[in-house]
């Protein structure tokens, strides 16, 4: 049964991990977590997979690859452009999710007696890599009154802990304070979740925001009905139909973590970095674990959807925006086809100039016409190469601030940048312009 059409049957349902899932090529065969899930997914050209016979964790299942613009789309009965605005339209109007009895949420269906790491799918993608690493599992921590829902890889030291990469954003700072202090932060590690509670946590913010209450939002909104949750008996609240939700510690301890083959390909570093003490692990029955390959498909969904909701309302106040796509070339962060409608001449620029305001971390943005597909990178280089000048066309900018997932960048952190207007200049005959094919 396709997604679209139990959304057909039973209004108002949610698309849970587990839907996302349905329709997976499914491998039955024994499979290892240690670099054997990757080479399968490979063998079958990435497409989305699930694995019900995992060596190491009799009993449990994992996916990988389901989680594309695509599919999410074809899920939520939307199109990509809506998307991008219903995810813009949930950031500034954040809902509460609902508490339900504990009794009642499939999360909790099963409880491990000790926490043992090593008996679910965490995989060991790539050689490259320091070991096994969670980096679909999003961590949800409270302290000091605040709650933040993000993403963090964390490479597993033992049965029942992990080492933490926290990059300098929210939960580093709410991890620091309570270091000050001698103090661990409580959290939860949730696996598979609602997709909606994936985006907004994928979702990045200037200000502390409630991301949990971004994902309610987008539940009522995309499924009219209120996102459920339940809390733990550490106090964190966790969505109630995700597959895994673990109870653990932000300790003050530190330990090695790295190398990781991040989202560009490349081997990111050894750091010295937090470590994770876990108490418990709840979850469903015949649980499924995200088993996201890093540089793939879902890890430049996750880095590069919940973007383009910024980028498209910077350029929206210049010109009109229709969609925006971050690519795959550009590792799913660096680099983005910007789709506009032209009605002066400079509009192209200036979609440019507000892209790259929007999303600083850009290195590339390419603007294209209403009748070429964002995603489809054959038509985008087709307008560059008909409807492009390099000489009049194109803005480059230097000693911009970069990312951190620029290799090429210079030692002061910064980059130069390119922007490329492939539009049709307003008012003129199109025709010429225009493919038949």
């Amino acid at each position: 049964m396709s997604l679209t059409l139990k959304r057909l049957i039973f209004p108002g349902h949610s698309v849970g991990f587990r839907e996302l899932v349905d329709g997976s090529r499914v491998i039955d065969t024994p499979v290892s977590v240690n670099f054997g899930m990757r080479e399968e997914s490979e063998t079958s050209g990435n497409e989305a997979i699930l694995f019900t016979d995992i060596i190491e964790a009799p009993g449990h299942r994992a996916s990988m690859n389901v989680l594309t613009r695509q599919r999410l789309c074809e899920a939520f009965e939307v199109q990509p452009g809506e998307l991008i605005d219903i995810l813009s339209w949930a950031m500034e109007n954040p809902s509460e999710p609902i508490m339900i009895d504990k009794r009642k949420a499939p999360v909790l269906d099963n409880s491990m007696v000790e926490p043992d790491l090593l008996g679910i799918p965490i995989p060991w993608h790539y050689r490259e890599d320091g070991g096994r690493y969670q980096s679909a599992s999003i961590i949800i921590a409270q302290y000091g009154g605040i709650r933040n829902t993000s993403f963090h890889r964390q490479l597993v030291k033992a049965k029942d802990s992990t080492c933490v990469r926290l990059v300098p954003r929210h939960l580093r700072t709410m991890v620091n304070v309570a270091q000050e202090e001698n103090d661990e932060v409580p959290i939860a590690v949730v696996n598979g979740p609602d997709p909606v509670v994936l985006l907004a946590a994928a979702m990045s913010f200037d200000e502390p925001l409630d991301e949990l209450r971004v994902a309610a939002a987008l539940h009522e909104r995309l499924y009219d009905s209120q996102l459920e949750v339940v809390e733990l008996s550490n106090g964190i609240v966790v969505p109630a139909i995700s597959e895994y939700a673990m109870e653990a510690r932000i300790t003050t301890s530190t330990g090695e973590e790295g190398p990781y083959v991040d989202i560009t390909g490349t081997v990111d570093d050894v750091r010295l970095e937090p470590v994770i003490q876990y108490d418990k692990i709840h979850h469903r029955d015949s649980p499924i674990f995200h088993a996201l390959i890093p540089a793939g498909v879902e890890h430049m969904t996750l880095m590069g959807m919940p973007r383009a909701p910024t980028i498209k309302t910077a350029v929206s106040e210049v010109v009109t925006c229709t969609d925006v796509y971050l690519t795959d070339g550009g590792s799913g962060w660096l680099s983005s086809v910007v789709q506009i409608i032209p009605e002066e001449k400079g509009d192209g620029m200036k979609a440019i100039k507000a892209a790259l305001d929007g999303h600083k971390s850009m290195k590339q943005v390419i603007v294209v016409d209403g009748d070429i597909d964002v995603a489809n990178s054959s038509r985008v280089e087709w307008a560059l190469m008909t409807r492009w000048q390099p000489d009049k066309d194109t803005l480059i900018l230097s000693r911009q601030k970069g990312s951190s997932l620029d290799p090429s960048r210079s030692s002061d952190g910064t980059t130069s940048k390119i922007g490329l207007d492939a539009t049709i200049e307003p008012g003129i005959d199109r025709s010429p312009y225009e493919s038949v094919l």
